[in-house]
């Protein structure tokens, strides 16, 4: 019989992918496993796993040399993202927001000054990242935002508020979206980085969570923070691109957590197949229960070729705005269901926590609503498609 790490094949495209899964699977299964369903009972990442990360180098991946990252590609990033959602989606999903959401945009946006300030910091672990978008008002509807910025002297006075940002109660840097022009909407959107200590600036714990319990979350309260003009990444009311363009490269890490998940999913199915007696004999020599095993790995297989396919589109600057909503919404629906059989192929066991799959199920549901619903990756593949009518 097949270990478990060899029932969906490693696909490795170049030596240094291959490197990267060896190094982040070690550390996932010897010191991220035993402590999983702790994160998710606590919801927090202990300061250790974090110091861990930072030890590893894996909150620097994809973070140029030159800012005391390792250079890696989008596709070894996120190989980090979904090697440790077999384990703990938690965990990957604050890695994806810190690497992908914060730290990316910076890289990409970021004026020299801007990337000798933010990025090694970021890279070395001593700053954990997030992204603020998303409003009470604008979740979807990103360019409606109402966190206003107002220019006086050399800085911009922030008020206003965002919701569900991940990392927020242990982050130290922040990608935010304002309104510095409220009449233009969209085209008054500025991307400002803003720092924890900024005055006026304070961020309150969010309400407890269905799924990635472990993640922690919050809202990010503006009232007159002080925020230097020398903070916008890019350029001021051409913000809104930003943020779009880094959703595209945040939705290959929401993809890759999704396959990272249904794997774990699938290994846990596995064992109990091989090893729950009914009848007789194990219940994996039922073809009920070994046809949803086989339908698991044709979804994981198909997940992971559409992520890599995206990762590798962006690594050499091609289009790719389908292919990365493509491979979030097959992704995200197919871990859901495979999250879902996996609780019945458990049976009674299933829906309980001595069995890793409740919390997986669990899991597994904020990916068809992050980072742009199934209902807004399908509107824009549809217009790629079918172009505006």
């Amino acid at each position: 019989m097949p270990a478990q790490s060899e029932i969906i094949k490693d696909i490795n495209h170049s030596d240094e992918q291959g490197a990267v899964r060896e190094t982040t699977r070690k550390f996932a299964e010897l010191e991220l496993r035993p402590i999983a369903a702790q994160i998710d009972a606590e919801q927090k990442v202990p300061l250790s796993v974090w110091q861990r990360l930072s030890d590893l180098q894996l909150l620097g991946a994809a973070i140029p040399q030159a800012y005391g990252g390792l250079g890696l590609s989008t596709l070894c990033a996120v190989t980090v993202v979904e090697e440790l959602a077999r384990v703990c989606a938690s965990t990957a999903l604050c890695v994806a927001a810190h690497t992908g959401l914060c730290a990316s945009p910076i890289n990409r946006f970021g004026n020299d000054n801007l990337k000798k300030r933010f990025l090694p910091p970021l890279a070395s672990g001593e700053a954990i990242g997030a992204f603020g978008l998303t409003e009470p008002n604008a979740g979807s509807d990103a360019s409606n935002a109402k966190t206003t910025a107002v220019q006086r002297a050399d800085t911009f006075i922030v008020n206003g508020s965002k919701i569900f940002i991940t990392n927020a109660p242990v982050a130290k840097t922040f990608v935010v979206a304002v309104s510095t022009t409220p009449k233009a909407a969209a085209q008054g959107i500025t991307a400002l980085i803003i720092e924890a200590d900024t005055p006026g600036f304070t961020v309150s714990p969010g309400d407890e969570k269905l799924g990635m319990r472990g993640s922690e979350w919050g809202e990010l309260i503006f009232k007159d923070a002080e925020v230097p003009l020398a903070n916008v990444l890019g350029v001021q009311d051409k913000g809104f691109g930003i943020f779009m363009e880094t959703l595209v490269g945040g939705r290959i890490g929401i993809a890759a957590l999704a396959t990272g998940l249904a794997t774990g999913a699938l290994e846990a199915c596995v064992k109990y197949a091989r090893e729950r007696v009914q009848f007789g004999k194990p219940i994996g020599a039922f073809q009920s229960v070994g046809n949803m095993i086989a339908d698991m790995v044709v979804g994981i297989e198909a997940a992971r070729t559409l992520t890599y396919r995206a990762a590798q589109l962006r690594d050499e600057g091609k289009p790719h705005v389908r292919e990365c909503c493509v491979a979030k919404l097959f992704a995200s629906e197919a871990c859901m269901k495979i999250c879902t059989d996996a609780i019945q192929i458990h049976g009674g066991y299933g829906y309980t926590k001595d069995f890793p799959v409740e919390r997986f199920f669990r899991d597994a549901k904020l990916l068809e609503i992050g980072e742009g619903t199934s209902q807004i990756q399908r509107m824009i593949i549809a217009r790629d498609v079918l172009g505006r009518l």
